[in-house]
């Protein structure tokens, strides 16, 4: 038999989070019970062949569940279901990607409107009908990293402190910064940063160095003003003009206005602009498939 269509995988991978937590590998198992996959069905793969079906079926759940907020990932490789899950199999024998867009964090991680979704069709067609054949390509890589940038940042968060200076240190390195002469770039021993985490020289001659402050903090903890304040203090005993401060979270409002009444050159990087620069400059991230788009060269068919 040939495997069901992802949709289909909604309902029953919720379902097995009902009772308790439940790992990837559990997960996996319990699907292909309950679909009675064979051995051929599992060796089936995407169009593309970069993946097994049921494997790319799982991830996609995985990554819709959540962004409706229906399960939390408290570790890595470990599902549960949220509240607002478990109240929904309460009264719910099905779950598709329309029900799911009665969610706002899921509409718009999903791009739909509510004026799309009161069209009588699903968001996904409506959508689609609006968009070329480039937009929609464009559309789905957009979506793909959206969710590989909250995977990145869940990792991130799960860090140590001195790795995730280390990474912040790899990032700058990747960007361009800090020349050919990787070991100019170093991570302050955590008893005497004295307010920096980082330095990195801004050309491979070092005549000028940048400064790193990297905060890991969880989703809802933004860095705040007097968090910046310590920085620029510590810029100023080192007489330095430039720095960067990374976190995992946000800025309030606060913290980006003292950023620009500051003498020292700052820039700010939140989890968001971390995750998608990891992503431009291959930073913890690798390609599984790359797609060629081609066009007719007409220089070719002259005669």
């Amino acid at each position: 038999m040939a495997i069901p269509k992802f949709e289909d995988f909604l309902y029953p991978f919720l379902l097995q989070l009902k009772d308790a937590d439940m790992s990837n590998k559990g997960m996996k198992e319990k699907l292909i019970g309950h679909f009675s996959l064979t051995d051929e069905d599992m060796q089936m793969k995407t169009k593309g062949g970069s993946a097994y079906q049921i494997d790319d079926r799982i991830g996609w759940c995985r990554q819709w569940l959540r962004r409706a907020l229906f399960i939390e990932i408290p570790e890595k490789g470990i599902y549960r279901i949220t509240k607002r899950g478990a109240d929904y199999l309460k009264t719910h024998s099905d779950l598709r990607q329309t029900d799911l867009l009665e969610y706002p964090e899921y509409a718009a991680y999903a791009g739909i409107s509510s004026e799309k979704k009161t069209t009588g069709k699903s968001g996904v067609e409506s959508s689609n009908e609006e968009l070329t054949p480039t937009e929609q390509l464009e559309a789905a890589m957009k979506k793909i990293n959206d969710d590989l940038a909250a995977d990145i940042l869940q990792k991130a968060r799960e860090m140590s402190p001195a790795k995730f200076e280390q990474l912040v240190l790899d990032l700058l390195l990747a960007m361009g910064y800090g020349g050919t002469n990787k070991d100019l770039a170093k991570v302050t021993p955590i008893s005497h940063d004295n307010g920096v985490d980082g330095i990195i020289p801004e050309d491979a001659l070092g005549l000028d160095k940048i400064y790193i402050q990297a905060k890991r903090y969880k989703e809802g903890l933004p860095v705040s003003k007097p968090e910046i304040h310590q920085f620029i203090g510590a810029l100023s005993e080192q007489k330095a003009s430039k720095g960067v401060y990374v976190t995992t979270s946000n800025f309030t409002q606060g913290a980006k206005e003292s950023v620009n009444k500051a003498a020292s050159k700052i820039v700010l990087i939140d989890g968001i602009a971390l995750a998608q620069y990891m992503i431009e400059f291959n930073v913890g991230v690798s390609t599984r498939k790359s797609y060629e788009i081609k066009r007719l060269d007409t220089d070719y068919f002259e005669e």
